[in-house]
């Protein structure tokens, strides 16, 4: 891998292919790289994307598909980081950390990502969430534990699929409440053998 800075260009790509991968879930064309480039020519946002491969931040998946090997280089020589996986939008039947789930390696503060724990971040899909700042296309921050307290946001594995729920328990019944304005979103009714992925510890809004 190279370690090689980025020129303001190259940066402003990776910034715009950054967000697309890991706050929309999909991979930008060559058309789209070109034009907020400011390029005429598709091909030349195709040399932008392969200069980024070959610099060491970007990797090509199956197909055309991109993926996120190396953040945007630091800017503070004082904060460290540690790099978190970012699993994507669900398990879809798979484990959450399941290889083929794995998108992006994210550079996240020790002050959040505290060491000794293990973390993923997974991207929130819809608004059963979005009393609590959790909005579609927002990156949930999840501490791997397999229990939690009630009230405590959490990610559990319910039919093959992670959901990001509020944790209750009573007795033998556990409840994972949405906070959210849609009054579409009921709360799911369990009994305690079901999984507990982790504790959302923190949100990194889409900007």
């Amino acid at each position: 891998m190279s370690e090689q800075g980025l020129n303001p260009q190259e940066a402003k790509a990776l910034q715009f292919l950054r967000r697309a991968i890991v706050h929309e879930g999909r991979t930008p064309t060559v058309r789209e790289v070109a034009e907020v480039m400011g390029y005429r020519s598709p091909r030349s946002g195709q040399v932008m994307v392969e200069k980024l491969i070959e610099a060491g931040y970007l990797a090509r998946q199956a197909g055309r598909a991109l993926v996120l090997v190396r953040d945007l280089p630091e800017t503070s020589d004082h904060e460290r980081t540690v790099e978190v996986p970012l699993v994507g939008n669900a398990a879809c039947g798979r484990p959450l950390l399941a290889e083929e789930n794995l998108e992006a390696q994210i550079p996240v503060s020790e002050q959040l990502a505290t060491p000794g724990h293990r973390y993923f971040l997974l991207r929130a899909l819809g608004d059963s969430m979005n009393r609590v700042g959790i909005e579609e296309g927002a990156l949930v921050l999840v501490r791997q534990q397999p229990d939690a307290e009630n009230g405590e946001t959490i990610v559990a594995l319910i039919n093959d699929e992670a959901t990001i729920k509020q944790f209750w328990r009573k007795e033998n019944v556990v409840v994972l409440k949405p906070q959210s304005s849609n009054p579409d979103h009921q709360p799911i009714v369990l009994s305690e053998n079901f999984r507990i992925q982790g504790k959302v510890v923190a949100t990194i809004p889409s900007f």
